[in-house]
């Protein structure tokens, strides 16, 4: 089979399309198993499958299944039964190369312990949840709140204001040029779609901007909508969070308690970031995949070059008193809406010290910018981490990501802050690693924080200690195939066949954060590279493989050809078959590599 490209309007190039060859090292593992004979049996593949930890203690009739499954993959069901029973080497190469049957990270199924408290997991948090683009001008609406969901996403941010009338509420971004969607359309949505993905609990984080008459409609809403699906405190203050286990099927409120509302002349408040929005600040951002994430050591020091006068959401919205003082204050607000909140927001008065101080009564959440975070990292790593040991930390993007662009999100997740808050309708690499970092404890949108962030004997974890090297992952990149059926004969180049290269990293804490490449494979949809990595990991428990495919261009800027991010600690150790995605986090049909993983 081979493919022409015109050339110049007159001349044509033939190029030869063929399947490659199996590698060498699947040769090799398939003499081994087959007992060097030309055919590998059941008893062959259950001592591969054995071998390699791919899916120990399967009987027969289990066995007998995937050696029909395999034959699928070429067609060749309809054979006479022992031919079935039977593969020959290329069989054996398309099953390592299928991700449905040897994909690369284990345990589709959810497997940490979901019995601790909430502040234990890392959980798949999304921001201004309801904007279908920019932060700006783009529509609002229930659609990528949907889209969230689907994928996973267990935190949804509304945004509540009331509408022209004032008798009804909206979700918007506040003081922009967004156009709204009602409440009670989200409420629905989120209801029909919450545990399409995770049976685990759905967290609404309301940013509140009501009267106290609109908020005791709310409150009527939400528990219309939610019914017995709502999950309320019978007391005002937790002592201690439940855990997504007792959670399950369930939805939570998690807001600030009720403020006296003070009405501005059009409604609305400042957010942060509007202010430097409104004076025409550069708003710097990732384009589709071309932008790298910053280390976020270099965002703590630039973090430290900026001025601490900054308006923060943080500081106006999170700034609560204690209950007694907040009675006298506001006797109208509405007792019930109060009553529903779960996750109360808020924190005392003072330096960040003083908001970072746990209360042994209480759990609440807590709110930073991702360049307040990076400030306080600086100077109170250890008092952020202990205060994630039982309370809930929330991080957003800064004001400026106009085009709902994203951060580095590690630096939250070292210091052991539960939700990283992030634009999900956005694209781009920081993105994408948050797509492959809730890959992990099967999709569930729930992750066990690693025991260091737990522990508080002999000390509370210092993120910015250097940690020793505890784990050497070897990443070798055989092949790649399905760009011929995936995409246009001419989508990469008019005139010829593409020129692949992989690029193949970590990302994590800045010690382990890198990125090599192989050499770029001239003209060929079936690219052959044979190239291995070695990468050293100092805190491999929250450590990425990152994977790009890229294509060549000499005279202009090289072309996207995939992309996947996966959990180091789930990585199947052997050689699996990758499935690639595009840049938006779409699973292209067919396009994947064959890679080989190994911990030494």
């Amino acid at each position: 089979m081979g493919t022409t490209y015109k050339c110049c309007l007159v001349f044509k190039r033939r190029f030869h399309t063929r399947d490659a060859p199996p590698p060498d090292d699947v040769r090799a593992l398939f003499t081994l198993h087959s007992g060097g004979g030309p055919q590998m049996g059941a008893d062959g593949l259950r001592r591969y499958l054995d071998a390699t930890g791919h899916d120990q203690g399967l009987d027969d009739a289990e066995v007998d299944r995937l050696l029909y499954q395999i034959r699928l993959l070429q067609g060749r069901a309809r054979v006479p039964r022992l031919a079935r029973s039977l593969l020959a080497l290329d069989d054996f190469h398309r099953f390592l190369f299928s991700h449905d049957l040897n994909p690369p990270i284990g345990h589709p199924q959810v497997h940490h312990d979901m019995t601790q408290p909430l502040s234990h997991y890392f959980i798949y948090t999304g921001h201004n949840s309801y904007l279908t683009g920019n932060q700006l001008s783009s529509d609002c609406s229930d659609v990528p709140i949907i889209k969230a969901l689907q994928r996973g996403v267990r935190v949804i941010e509304l945004d509540m204001w009331p509408n022209s009338t004032k008798d009804d509420i909206n979700i918007l971004h506040g003081r922009t040029l967004t156009t709204p969607v009602s409440l009670i359309k989200c409420l629905r949505s989120i209801k029909e779609y919450a545990f399409v993905a995770s049976p685990y609990p759905v967290i609404i984080t309301l940013e509140d901007h009501l009267p106290s008459d609109l908020q005791e409609k709310v409150a009527k809403m939400v528990l219309e909508v939610f019914g017995n699906i709502l999950y309320y405190p019978a007391t005002d203050h937790l002592k201690e969070l439940p855990s997504p286990e007792e959670l399950k099927g369930h939805v939570l409120l998690s807001t600030k308690p009720p403020k006296e509302y003070l009405e501005s002349k059009d409604g609305a408040t400042m957010k942060e970031g509007d202010a430097e929005l409104q004076l025409g600040k550069g708003a710097g951002d990732d384009t589709a995949w071309g932008k790298e994430v910053p280390d976020f050591q270099t965002e703590i020091q630039s973090a430290k070059k900026q001025h601490d006068d900054d308006v923060s959401e943080h500081q106006r919205d999170e700034d609560d008193n204690d209950d007694e003082e907040e009675q006298k204050m506001q006797p109208h607000i509405a007792p019930q809406y109060k009553h529903l909140i779960t996750i109360r927001a808020g924190k005392p008065k003072g330096s960040l010290s003083d908001a970072l101080k746990s209360d042994p009564d209480k759990v609440r959440r807590l709110s930073l910018s991702e360049q307040q975070l990076a400030k306080a990292a600086e100077d109170h790593g250890t008092e952020i981490v202990r205060f994630t040991q039982r309370n809930i930390l929330r991080i957003y993007p800064k004001g400026t990501r106009v085009t709902s662009s994203n951060y580095n999100p590690f630096l939250g997740w070292v210091h052991g802050a539960q939700m990283v808050a992030f634009n999900m309708q956005g694209y781009g690499r920081a993105l994408w690693l948050m797509h492959g970092f809730y890959k992990a404890n099967g999709g569930c949108g729930y992750v066990k924080k690693p025991d260091f962030l737990m522990q508080t004997e002999p000390e509370v974890f210092d993120p910015r200690k250097p940690q020793p090297e505890r784990k050497t992952l070897k990443v070798k990149v055989y092949m790649g195939d399905g760009w011929r059926v995936d995409f246009k004969q001419t989508h990469f180049d008019k005139y010829s066949p593409p020129d692949f290269y992989v690029r193949v990293g970590i990302a994590g804490v800045p010690a382990d954060s890198v990125m090599k490449k192989t050499k770029a494979i001239e003209d060929n949809w079936v690219p052959v590279w044979e190239e291995e990595f070695t990468f050293t990991l100092t805190v491999p428990e929250i450590a990425l493989l990152r994977v790009e495919v890229h294509e060549y261009d000499m005279s202009e800027k090289d072309d996207f050809g995939g992309q996947t991010v996966l959990p180091v600690a789930e990585l199947r150790p052997g050689i699996r078959a990758v499935a690639l995605f595009d840049h938006r986090g779409n699973r292209y049909n067919n396009v994947k590599l064959l890679m080989r993983f190994e911990f030494v």
